[in-house]
């Protein structure tokens, strides 16, 4: 097994003592807390790399990445949907790496490395579902929903906050979880409906379950981790899980290519992957499940064997084409509604 104790020695001697400090260039996309604390232990430990670190969504990741393909201002993308990273792949934005960690990661993990022909791997995993405000339901009298269905409830009207899933990684795994529940125009039709019920599409996949833990909206629809989270930090937050079955995510990372320092990339890249460094994320709220098998599930974390997922296919889902063809028809049937 290759400890943190191996790598922390290899990059002292990549780096010896008296050089200039190295520099990182990094995306992050998970909440901003998580990757803060990513930046810090990293520091610590390579105190010869100093990491200029942005936080941002899935989309907005993927645009960025897109349009500095030319001159890439970006080294590393960590965190954050799969399906924008596997088209960033597809789009060759990333290169191809195979870490020695690669063999101490779970299956869900290798096979994404394996679907982009080691373009980008996965780092966490975490369910579709939604959070909601107990206290809010209780004072407005509305029932708990356990299903998809149960978010057209016209008593739910306001009080839903989704993101829009252009700029949300967690937002498209939603849309494209519905058309593989329903099919692509019944899924279109369910979204327009619940339209109704929506007060806000926001910019970040986190963002409508922190609305509802302080109390400006009823649900946010989320992955459960994100709600789970709040609802650690004593926020009168409950966690549902869609009764007709629902998606998940493969948090992935990308070495994006013509990086101006892949070195410090990989160094970051083979880190992150250790079971050391994910047994750290519950300290910063993340409670997604962790891609090395050697790391231990955080105990709040949903069991994602004891849920309804469906066989996602990252594979369809997160070609270029059929993202471009989804989100274009929910920004022309479902983003230029008016809100009510």
């Amino acid at each position: 097994m290759k400890t943190l104790e191996y790598l922390l020695l290899g990059s002292a001697a990549a780096f010896p003592a008296g050089a200039m400090a190295a520099e990182l260039n990094l995306i992050c996309s998970a909440d901003v807390v998580i990757c803060e604390k990513l930046v810090s232990e990293f520091e610590t430990s390579h105190p010869e790399i100093d990491v200029n670190m942005v936080r941002l969504s899935s989309g907005e990741a993927y645009a960025k990445v897109r349009a500095e393909a030319r001159n890439p201002q970006t080294d590393l993308w960590w965190g954050g949907t799969g399906d924008p990273h596997l088209q960033a792949a597809h789009d060759g934005l990333s290169t191809q790496y195979k870490s020695p960690m690669l063999d101490e990661l779970q299956d869900w993990a290798r096979g994404q490395a394996e679907t982009s022909d080691y373009h980008t791997v996965g780092v966490y995993s975490g369910a579709l579902g939604w959070g909601f405000n107990t206290e809010i339901f209780a004072d407005k009298g509305i029932e708990a929903p356990q299903c998809w269905a149960d978010l057209l409830d016209p008593a739910l009207k306001g009080e839903i906050q989704i993101a829009d899933p252009n700029s949300s990684g967690t937002a498209y795994t939603t849309l494209a979880t519905l058309v593989q529940i329903m099919g692509e125009d019944e899924a279109f039709d369910y979204l327009k409906k619940m339209h109704a019920n929506v007060s806000q599409y926001t910019k970040s996949g986190s963002a409508p379950v922190k609305a509802a833990a302080r109390g400006e909206t009823g649900l946010g629809i989320v992955f459960q981790h994100d709600a789970v989270a709040q609802a650690v930090e004593g926020f009168p937050i409950e966690v549902g899980s869609p009764c007709e079955g629902t998606g998940y995510e493969i948090g992935s990372m990308s070495l994006i290519d013509g990086a101006q320092n892949e070195e410090e990339a990989k160094i970051f890249y083979d880190w992150v992957l250790t079971p050391e460094v994910q047994n750290m994320m519950p300290d910063a709220g993340s409670y997604q499940i962790p891609s090395n098998a050697a790391a231990t599930p955080p105990k709040e974390a949903p069991d994602l064997t004891a849920l309804k997922l469906i066989d996602y296919d990252f594979a369809q889902y997160g070609s270029a084409e059929r993202r471009k063809e989804l989100l274009a028809r929910w920004d022309e049937e479902v983003g230029s509604l008016p809100l009510q």
